[in-house]
């Protein structure tokens, strides 16, 4: 086993998820791209297999050439630990902006500061204060 690493399936928006989370992420980088040509079975141009980076932590994505009825669960999430309350309120007003507040930000008992959001592309983020 070479390694294990979490897999993101999009349909149709992966390179654009990817620019817009390694835009917000520090030390963050799409590492790998490899593209639908022309006569395959996806769009000429979308992303058939695709790498990025957050951080270090490794993610796997595709843009789905089969539309599906299902997407992203909050059950399966990204959970962010942020230095200062500043990276973590920014953080959570770009990912909530277009999506969705499944936990405002607040103090839990467990954490005082967190917040868990839904992105635009339905992607799910526990975004915590260290």
């Amino acid at each position: 086993m070479k390694k294990i690493m979490p897999f993101l399936m999009f349909q149709g928006n992966a390179e654009e998820a990817m620019n817009y989370y390694t835009s917000l992420i520090d030390d963050s980088e799409i590492t790998h791209i490899v593209r639908y040509g022309p006569g395959e079975s996806g769009d000429e141009g979308s992303v058939m297999q695709a790498v990025f980076a957050l951080k270090g932590q490794e993610f796997m994505c595709i843009d789905s050439n089969i539309k599906h009825e299902f997407t992203f669960t909050p059950s399966f999430s990204i959970y962010v630990t942020c230095d200062t309350e500043e990276e973590l309120s920014c953080l959570y007003d770009q990912l909530s902006s277009g999506g969705s507040v499944l936990m405002p930000l607040g103090d839990y008992g467990f954490s005082k500061q967190f917040g868990w959001v839904a992105d635009k592309f339905g992607v799910s983020w526990q975004l915590n204060l260290a």
